[in-house]
């Protein structure tokens, strides 16, 4: 018989970590909870923990054994778990909606149309609701900076690649199972190109490197070609000619 598992699900991760999953699937309400969690976790400010991140329906918690025992992070966590339902939780405060003009297609991303075809969709119905949906930043991984972001419309739950595109460029705008991927370097991906910008996710010259923070929102402007090329001439802080908004409480 298989087993059941229940959700939350806390576990210990190694001598001095603490996972919370909030489903073995990612969907918008386990990103919530993880999000909102690891918000209430941080405003316990609880002496003995380092560090805290969220990933695609988990929380982590990094903490120093020698000041806060397991037994007692555990009970912390518990109490704030036991409060309310997470999938249903606030996000948290500070997050912003980041619009990036970006190019779809053309030979900067010439894995568009393929997209489009897989998705049933025409290449201009395609660029139409990629460019109106408003995605969360749902976690940043695989390379400094960069972020998981989504859900997309479920006619973009499309597969992977067979084969791995050898490169994409930096600012590469790739695309599968319901969510897109914004790359912070030139990369080989399995993930359809289906746009370009010129955003720079990860800036180490600058004292906040990592431009993005989980349960932002972000939203990918069509523009021309030649649009791209302007901003790339004139626009040298990273920004690559996005907006940047507070989205309220």
């Amino acid at each position: 018989m298989k087993q059941v598992i229940k959700f939350p699900l806390m576990r210990s991760v190694g001598f001095d970590g603490l996972l919370v999953t909030f489903a073995d699937t990612m969907t918008e309400s386990s990103n919530r909870a993880a999000l909102a969690l690891r918000s209430a976790v941080e405003h316990l400010d609880l002496d003995g923990v380092i560090e805290t991140s969220a990933s695609l329906a988990s929380t982590y918690i990094r903490f120093d054994p020698r000041q806060l025992p397991h037994s007692r992070i555990k009970g912390q966590v518990q109490q704030v778990l036991d409060q309310r339902n997470w999938y249903d939780a606030p996000l948290p405060s500070g997050r912003r909606l980041i619009q990036v003009p970006t190019v779809y297609g053309t030979d900067l991303a010439p894995q568009l149309d393929e997209a489009a075809a897989a998705a049933g969709l025409s290449t201009d119905e395609a660029i139409e609701r990629l460019g109106q949906s408003r995605v969360r930043v749902l976690t940043i991984g695989f390379a400094p900076g960069q972020p998981y972001l989504g859900p997309l419309g479920p006619e973009f739950n499309i597969p992977r690649l067979k084969e791995l595109t050898p490169i994409v460029p930096e600012g590469a705008l790739v695309l599968a199972i319901s969510q897109f991927v914004l790359f912070s370097g030139p990369t080989p991906t399995g993930w359809r190109h289906v746009g370009q910008t010129a955003f720079r996710c990860f800036r180490p010259e600058m004292t906040q490197s990592f431009a993005l923070n989980p349960g932002d929102e972000m939203q990918f402007v069509p523009i021309s070609r030649d649009d791209l090329e302007d901003i790339r001439a004139t626009c040298t802080d990273g920004s690559g000619g996005a907006t940047c908004t507070e989205i309220p409480s």
